[in-house]
């Protein structure tokens, strides 16, 4: 489910941390539960598909294209990631019945049963920052609280459509049990029309404590891209998400058919460690959670149930695959899992539990 394209320094990474990883895990678990990373990978075609709502120029999800820019400017980011991928896959083994690894996606990093983490419901403090250049780009309160609003619903499953999930994957719809309360909103305005996708914005207003606050950059970002997000291991000088002003929230200054709130929801999932429901790539390509189907291309539009790629039933309801807002309704009880993975003791976003 992923395309690879790994440069030689990567390569050699990966042959570097197996061998590591093979000598570290026998000291730190038994042999039989040794984690498997030999799936694991950062670098992906993202040029292969138009993202959500992306011009055709613009090319594939600008969330992996920015996590390949930032690889390619920080030698150490792959090495950080693979060690915080590691360090979630061990704490999954230590914490699941059974101990199993499998993963039904054709990787080693799924998780067939949910581990208890013992952290409750996680409330994640929320900045969000406003840069606009016209009124209509100073969006309300009440657009700003609509999104909060959407957050929550969508990530403790108490959307108005989560009875809209098909019986094939009600079972595995998740209540995450995360949710986000609005810690302050900071406006600026700027003659900037445009801010693209190079950090400009984060660089010009900064992110607050990002280590304890999800920092969220409210921006005409221009290009015909809605939203991009930085995964868990970047620098904390560009960490939080930004979504353009138009696809923030559900009321106010928004445009269908991605009105719903559902960008910021897609984009706070990579923040949290969530890959595309597809993997970014082919059939044999994983998003590292086993209870998402096996697929090989990004869905739009409100595609019609059941949509069959790779063998398999696509989960296009899913809040990280490309479909329009009113037809995405579920996270799964795997992503649930690696989203709170990456919030547990130790974990790369720990520090945002309060």
């Amino acid at each position: 489910m992923r395309k690879i394209f790994l440069s030689m320094i990567a390569l050699a990474a990966i042959t570097v941390s197996c061998s590591d990883d093979q000598t570290t895990d026998t000291n730190e678990i038994p042999q039989q539960e040794a984690v498997d990373m030999s799936d694991f990978y950062l670098y992906t075609d993202a040029n292969t598909y138009v993202g959500r709502g992306e011009q055709a120029t613009t090319g594939g999800c600008f969330s992996m294209q920015k996590l390949n820019q930032q690889l390619d400017n920080d030698p150490q980011l792959y090495q950080k990631m693979y060690d915080l991928e590691k360090k979630y896959r061990q704490n999954t083994i230590a914490q699941r019945p059974g101990n199993g690894n499998g993963n039904n996606n054709n990787g080693g990093g799924g998780d067939p049963e949910p581990p208890t983490d013992n952290l409750g419901v996680v409330t994640i403090p929320v900045y969000v920052h406003v840069v606009y250049s016209n009124s209509n780009e100073n969006i309300s309160s009440a657009q700003i609280n609509s999104q909060i609003a959407v957050l929550n619903d969508d990530f403790r499953r108490n959307n108005n459509d989560a009875n809209q999930t098909p019986s094939l994957f009600a079972p595995v719809a998740a209540d995450t049990e995360i949710q986000f309360t609005l810690a302050n909103t900071f406006r600026y305005s700027n003659s900037r029309t445009s801010w693209g996708t190079n950090d400009l914005v984060k660089s010009t207003y900064p992110p607050v404590t990002p280590s304890t606050h999800l920092n969220i950059w409210v921006c005409n970002i221009g290009g015909g891209i809605l939203g991009y997000a930085q995964f868990p291991g970047g620098s904390s000088a560009t960490d939080g998400v930004v979504v353009s002003p138009q696809y923030f929230g559900t009321t106010g200054f928004v445009a269908a058919p991605f009105d719903g709130g559902r960008t910021t929801t897609h984009e706070v999932g990579h923040y949290l460690n969530l890959r595309h429901i597809w993997g970014d790539g082919r059939c044999n390509r994983d998003d590292f959670v086993s209870d998402t189907p096996k697929s090989d291309r990004p869905n739009y539009g409100c595609p019609s149930f059941p949509t069959t790629h790779c063998r398999s039933t696509d989960m296009t309801m899913n809040y990280m695959d490309y479909t329009d807002d009113a037809c995405m309704n579920m996270f799964s009880e795997g992503q649930k899992s690696r989203m709170r993975g990456v919030l547990v003791s130790g974990g790369a976003r720990a520090s945002l539990v309060n």
